[in-house]
């Protein structure tokens, strides 16, 4: 395992360490290993610097899951900007608010995609930002002399950072949140993903989640940590993101219920074992079907590995491969390494153990609050623990349990009952 204070430091090691171990192959079979992998990336952040990109600016960009996407992720480390993901299922209207707020400088995206004009949007937005400017992005980013770089300077210590990645929230009826990281902040989250998965250099993990999404960072972070390939396909194709997956030899496989669902009728389809290489699936996703995990363990004999996290703080808890059946089945797992979670009820006070309350959390990789600093006055407590507005509380076996959110809550005399907690009583009460 490869420990680091910036993203671009912990390449350079994983690059010391394994430079011709793969890094990452795709659905044309086409493949970087960890050594081409920071050749492109250097080449990249040259590109983007010699066509102005450069210390305190802002970078959006809405790439698919694709390898060249991972590229500019390095690349923009490289450069000490501020990166800032996001879908490509943005309307116009939700682009430029974003764009607006975060002050984007250089909007990454490519030109037409699944039948959608992305360039006409862009150039559309960019006309009404005013010193926004477009870079078409088609497989392809642009390069130029690594020469021009200079040496990459020493990462700061985690509490002296700046802020490198702005995320945004699902929409509300105030618009998204727009939530602020660092270096720091996004390593901490992978080194527990590494850790409870038991993450190894042999492991080929499936990359189909968005790679806008936070986790899509994670699993980048985690790949270079501990040195496991990443088999990286479009989410939106997932008839084909079985066979590439199966024809990689897929380890761990995810990520939803979805893609589960998929596999499972995949296998149903061939005797032969679709992933004969397959430890694990990892779960993901506010909805968990355990009828659904179930069935994936009969079938494939390994387990479904579930965890919580947010945005605002990914991959707070996790199951792992040594917990019991009752641990995966009803848990999402323990707080991995470094995280501090107390739960409060709604007078405000400290619920006694085993108590369901509002779950709050101080972790390392918890972000460094909103961008709209208003915000950060109801998201965090006096003791700077982030208010998630879930409900939950640990088991006497020190894993999560999450019932609902506090604003799914049911008043009755004597205390409050989780909208959850009920629904499962009637299921339990009802006949058959």
């Amino acid at each position: 395992m490869q420990y680091a204070r910036t993203l671009w430091e912990l390449m350079e090691r994983r690059v010391d360490a394994t430079p011709d171990a793969l890094m990452a192959v795709d659905e044309d079979m086409g493949t970087l290993t960890f050594a081409e992998f920071w050749a492109e990336a250097e080449l990249a952040a040259a590109g983007l610097a010699a066509a102005g990109v450069g210390a305190g600016d802002v970078v959006t960009w809405q790439l698919p899951t694709w390898i060249e996407s991972l590229v500019l992720v390095a690349a923009l480390s490289r450069l000490d900007v501020a990166q800032n993901p996001l879908p490509l299922t943005l309307g116009s209207a939700e682009l430029e608010a974003i764009t607006t707020r975060v002050g984007t400088s250089l909007l990454v995206t490519p030109s037409v995609l699944h039948g959608v004009d992305h360039e006409t949007v862009a150039t559309a937005v960019a006309r009404r930002h005013g010193a926004m400017r477009v870079l078409l992005a088609d497989r392809a980013l642009p390069q130029g002399d690594p020469v021009v770089l200079g040496r990459r300077p020493v990462g700061a210590l985690p509490e002296d950072q700046e802020v490198r990645f702005l995320f945004a929230t699902a929409g509300t009826t105030a618009g998204p949140k727009i939530v602020r990281h660092t270096d720091a902040s996004m390593l901490a989250a992978a080194r527990g993903l590494c850790r409870r998965l038991g993450l190894i250099g042999e492991d080929r993990v499936a990359f189909i989640a968005p790679v806008t999404h936070v986790t899509g960072v994670v699993w980048l972070l985690a790949s270079l940590e501990s040195g496991c390939a990443s088999i990286v396909c479009d989410p939106l194709d997932t008839e084909r993101a079985v066979e590439v997956l199966a024809r990689e030899g897929v380890t761990l496989a995810g990520s939803d219920s979805a893609l589960h669902s998929m596999y499972l009728e995949r296998q149903r389809r061939q005797i032969e074992p679709l992933f004969p290489s397959v430890r694990a699936f990892v779960g993901s996703g506010a909805e968990r079907s355990q009828d659904l995990a179930d069935e994936v363990r009969s079938v494939f004999g390994v387990p479904v590995l579930w965890g919580y996290g947010s945005t605002e703080a990914p991959n707070v808890t996790m199951t792992s491969m040594t917990d019991p059946d009752d641990v995966l089945r009803g848990t999402e797992g323990a707080p991995v390494h470094g995280v501090e979670l107390r739960f409060v009820g709604l007078d405000g006070r400290l619920c006694d153990p085993g108590q369901i309350g509002e779950i709050r959390l101080r972790a390392p990789q918890l972000m460094r609050g909103y961008l709209d600093p208003s915000l950060n006055r109801t998201a965090f407590d006096d003791d700077g623990f982030f208010c998630t507005g879930d409900l939950g509380f640990l088991d006497d076996t020190g894993n999560l349990v999450v019932t609902g959110r506090t604003d799914e809550i049911v008043v009755r005399r004597g205390g409050s009952v989780p909208v959850k907690v009920l629904e499962q009583l009637l299921r339990d009460d009802l006949p058959g």
